[in-house]
């Protein structure tokens, strides 16, 4: 059976230092995420390399011309308005926004900080599949060890949690990237792979560029920049002998759990 690798990154304004009560103005949250958006081009340019990036309207609207050159070979979902903060109304206006930015049916969502949402307005605004699950538990976030670690309906939503191993659940995101060994980090992955058929990874571009001057926890920022970068090159290159790599909404489409729109 193919597998498939579903990478994907959360395109975002940087705005994780003011969680940290660390004033960030506005005009630097958006340079430091294109910064990072700029350190992977070597990845996004990679045409074997699809990827689906989950955009806030408020990045995109700022760096249109990006977006939208990313739009042709990767899958541009919506990542809501803007990343602080959240009201119903913004899950039609980003994707309006979206849509506009990249002339492309904008299908799939992911709340930030994978926040709960109400999956009513979330089909009401028209999307196809939601991925704001991480299920498993991260203290103080959530803890989601009683949902499904895989695909599953709700609410006539397709619901695409992120990868976490299978039985004790250890999850597969950018956190558990930059701590774990990577030895380990790839193990799980294989093992995750093997028995979902899938995987589900997900980082931002901001975790691509120096940050050292920020007063972040230490394991936010544990390797950060080039590093980074080399260690995601070196997974892709390990994962790619495993499985094809897929945005969200090829993947889903191909697995009949949703029909492509254009």
């Amino acid at each position: 059976m193919k597998k498939y690798v579903l990478l994907s990154f959360d395109v975002e304004e940087f705005d994780i230092p003011l969680e940290y009560k660390q004033h960030i103005s506005n005009i630097e949250q958006m340079e430091v995420g294109i910064r990072g958006l700029e350190a992977l081009m070597p990845i996004l340019s990679n045409t074997s390399i699809p990827t689906t990036l989950f955009t806030t309207a408020n990045f995109a609207i700022t760096f249109p011309g990006i977006i939208k050159e990313l739009a042709g070979h990767h899958e541009i979902a919506s990542h809501t308005f803007f990343h602080s903060t959240f009201e119903n109304k913004d899950l039609l206006e980003s994707k309006t926004t979206l849509e506009s930015i990249t002339n492309k049916s904008i299908v799939g969502l992911r709340m930030p900080r994978m926040r709960n949402v109400d999956l009513d307005e979330v089909k009401n605004a028209g999307y196809l599949y939601d991925s704001s699950i991480n299920p498993t538990l991260i203290p103080g976030r959530y803890n989601n060890f009683h949902l499904s670690r895989t695909i599953y309906h709700e609410n006539n939503i397709v619901r695409l949690p992120a990868s976490v191993s299978p039985m004790i659940r250890l999850p597969l995101f950018w956190l558990g990237f930059k701590n774990y060994p990577y030895a380990l980090f790839k193990s799980l992955c294989l093992q995750t792979l093997k028995k979902d058929g899938y995987i589900c990874l997900y980082f931002h571009p901001w975790e691509f560029t120096d940050l050292k001057n920020y007063q972040l926890p230490g394991y936010t920022k544990k390797i950060d920049g080039k590093l980074l970068i080399e260690r995601l090159g070196r997974l892709i290159n390990d994962l790619s002998n495993q499985g094809e790599f897929s945005t969200i909404r090829d993947f889903l489409s191909i697995k009949n759990y949703i029909h492509a729109l254009n």
